[in-house]
């Protein structure tokens, strides 16, 4: 705990650093839209990180988030053209992801396959998905009514709803990490999945509700998208797995399992997120944020290996 608290301190330090230096590089930075968009951004994406997280310490890892938050949008989308309630079209929506969560947990937990090869194979799937039921096309959804755009669009007070829909998610997921005996036993299950067998722990329960749970989150964040922007992108998500890994992992979340906070990833979060904005602003060349950004998941992956050899 302490070099996890050591860990956010210097993410945090990191955050105040860039914040000072892009306040001085542009005068945009800290202007009320910047910060607004910044921080709508971060919050969609940040509650994938929260599912992702949880899945990392339980000792597995899902390449499907991104196509998985596409297809939510797209069956979505396509039951509302069709006449159902959006509200009902975004519940089936949400359901038919977590059902996606749910067959990987089988195949990992019944077959006895990896979780990087079925994600992978789920993310093509699910991409593929999206791709044949809108024929590659986004779908616009204009008609949205106004009622369901707010959890997208809307704000209590100075606050977008966006924000409190992602500090809801954050808060409770943390609460169930470190009070709850069944998210307890997901630390004990990825840091040592046979001890924690023999200990009378149901390690593929576990196991199965974290895949199950992190395709869930990634099918809330689809539906507040759709809602955000009225529109359903059957290519949107693409890349994004490589994001939510690079934050969970720079917050303290190791690819080893076992180790993570639900506060360090978000950190994390924030960390890409002011970088990427101030790319941005910067008129960084695209190609060159993508380089950055890669590097960055590079420097993250090299430091979780050198903490766990230390730890071993």
């Amino acid at each position: 705990m302490r070099l996890l608290k050591m860990r956010e301190t210097g993410l945090i330090l990191i955050i105040l650093a860039l914040f000072i230096a892009m306040t001085f590089a542009s005068p945009y930075f800290l202007t009320w839209n910047n910060m607004r968009a910044m921080s709508m951004a971060f919050a969609v994406e940040g509650i994938v990180v929260v599912g992702m997280t949880i899945l990392l310490i339980s000792g597995g890892i899902d390449l499907s988030v991104g196509s998985v938050t596409a297809l939510a949008m797209v069956i979505a989308g396509l039951l509302f053209l069709n006449g159902v309630d959006p509200w009902v079209a975004s519940a089936i929506a949400i359901a038919s992801c977590a059902g996606l969560g749910a067959a990987m947990g089988f195949f990992v937990t019944k077959v006895g396959l990896h979780h990087f090869i079925v994600s992978l194979a789920l993310m093509v799937i699910a991409r593929g998905l999206c791709l044949l039921g809108t024929g590659g096309r986004p779908i616009g959804l204009f008609t949205l009514p106004d009622s369901f755009k707010f959890i997208g669009q809307g704000s209590i007070g100075p606050i977008p709803v966006v924000i409190v829909i992602f500090v809801v998610v954050v808060v409770a997921s943390d609460f169930l990490l470190r009070h709850t005996t069944l998210f307890r036993k997901v630390f004990y299950t990825g840091s040592n999945e046979k001890a924690a067998t023999y200990s009378g722990i149901n390690t593929k329960k576990v196991i199965f509700l974290t895949t199950t749970l992190c395709s869930t989150l990634c099918g809330l964040a689809g539906i507040i998208y759709m809602a955000r922007f009225g529109s359903a992108q059957p290519t949107f998500g693409i890349g994004m797995e490589l994001n939510v890994i690079a934050a969970a992992v720079i917050g303290g979340a190791s690819l080893a399992g076992g180790t993570g906070t639900i506060f360090g990833a978000i950190l994390g979060t924030i960390l890409l997120s002011v970088v990427s904005s101030s790319l941005a602003l910067l008129d960084v060349s695209v190609y060159w944020q993508d380089i950055i950004r890669g590097s960055i998941l590079l420097a993250a992956v090299t430091i979780d290996h050198y903490l766990n050899k230390r730890r071993g």
